[in-house]
């Protein structure tokens, strides 16, 4: 009996610490939440602002050079000549360097300006570099009240909130900072805290008015046994179409370097290609995020090449220096490509696309949940089976390739083997 009593005071004792953390971090994370989520929706009614001026405007996509040597002027000031973008951020979660507070306004004036002019690059990937850094000003508190544990946690909560304002997908946003960083270990100590800031961002951005982004929700018609051997299929291709593109932009990224050693000069260059890239298409459906090419992807109304122009599009912009992020080009390239995919099997193009566009996310991020989740928060939870399906077979063919070079593989993807590599080691050995 004694020890039964025992037994209930130890783990009474052990509740009332969990509960101390947890009001520690809900304040945390509810400062964190409210402060990057309000920089993050100025963001965004800004990006939003230069993006409807782009297409109201078409010209001003030919001022996309003169835009290019601006952020690199703006960069250069600011002594940030290599600056990382998010793979710095997850850098600095694995304990290796501080990231600098200075990122959040170059990203800020940037993207926009990127985005303006009409560079064809995501805005999510500037959110994460947003919130990361915005956040990493907790390196200004003293040891003794937050360490250095504490503060990456901080970290991840600037992103989970600027991810979940920008983007308006609460869920996913609080799990991707944590999956993101080490694939196969999952760090939930920091669960609770990167919840709380998605939750208090996407609220804060429901109080403004700025609307969730939903891009349909799906009605599948009657189900066949055709369907998953199909989506299979369209899951290998589009693994491979992933590994296509991470290797577009590594090499994009190396030839504007080791040819134009002069960053202005590369910039420039880049800008000029994609506006006459832009003049032979005869449309700007690649220029900018193209989140409304994706709406329009899941109602089959894209060309069958959209894919491999995105591609092209987002490796000449990102490669030369312009800035943004790759996330919703990914979108976009998975998304067109099952619509196109659809057109040859069949199968309902909505579900093609949305499966597309799973598979995509997961293929170069190497973040399966994540990928699930944001897409159920953006097509609805009907086909989640499908979803799964088609990021589960992403996950297993992508390999080891990953928009984030500093991204740590923990586990094999084909054996239940600790293999702790960076996805820049060689993987033939390890599986």
């Amino acid at each position: 009996m004694r020890q039964f009593f025992h037994e209930i005071v130890h783990n009474l004792e052990r509740g009332g610490r969990s509960f101390v953390y947890m009001l520690k971090w809900f304040v945390i994370a509810l400062v964190t939440g409210s402060i990057v989520g309000a920089v993050s929706l100025a963001f965004s009614w800004l990006d939003g602002r230069a993006n409807s001026f782009r297409v109201e405007n078409p010209w001003v996509i030919y001022l996309l050079p003169f835009a290019g040597v601006i952020i690199i002027f703006l960069y250069h000031r600011a002594g940030a000549r290599k600056p990382g973008g998010t793979n710095k951020v997850i850098s600095t979660l694995q304990a290796d360097g501080k990231l600098p507070v200075r990122m959040s306004v170059l990203i800020f004036i940037s993207t926009i300006l990127t985005h303006l002019c009409g560079g064809s690059v995501g805005r999510e990937g500037a959110a994460l570099q947003l919130g990361g850094s915005l956040a990493a000003t907790s390196y200004a508190i003293p040891d003794k009240w937050l360490d250095e544990n504490d503060k990456r946690v901080i970290i991840m909560c600037g992103m989970s909130a600027a991810f979940s304002a920008i983007f308006g997908t609460p869920i996913a946003a609080a799990i991707f900072p944590m999956e993101v960083i080490s694939i196969g270990i999952m760090q939930y100590s920091a669960l609770f805290p990167c919840f709380i800031s998605s939750f208090v961002a996407s609220r804060f951005a429901m109080f403004l008015g700025f609307d969730s982004e939903t891009i349909a929700v799906l009605r599948t018609p009657a189900d066949t046994v055709r369907y998953p051997f199909v989506i299979i299929l369209m899951s290998v291709c589009v693994a491979i179409v992933s590994v296509i593109f991470v290797i577009m932009l590594k090499n994009s990224h190396r030839f504007f370097a080791t040819k134009f050693k002069n960053q202005y000069i590369a910039v420039i260059v880049g800008g000029v290609a994609v506006v006459v890239l832009t003049i032979l298409v005869g449309n700007t459906d690649y220029n900018g995020a193209g989140m409304d090419v994706i709406t329009r992807a899941v109602k089959g109304d894209v060309v069958w090449y959209a894919f491999i122009a995105k591609m092209i599009f987002t490796s000449i912009s990102i490669g030369s220096g312009y800035k943004g992020g790759e996330i919703v080009p990914s979108f976009f390239i998975g998304a067109t490509f099952g619509a196109w995919f659809a057109s040859l099997t069949g199968i309902p193009v909505s579900i093609a696309a949305a499966c597309g566009m799973a598979a995509m996310f997961c293929g170069v991020t190497n973040c399966p949940i994540t990928s699930l989740l944001i897409t159920c928060e953006l097509f609805g939870f009907n086909d989640t089976v499908y979803f799964l399906l088609a990021i589960a077979v992403s996950y297993v063919m992508s390999g080891y390739m990953s928009l984030y070079s500093t991204q740590r593989i923990m586990y094999s993807k084909l054996k239940t083997r600790f293999i702790n590599k960076s996805v820049k080691d060689d993987f033939d050995d390890f599986d």
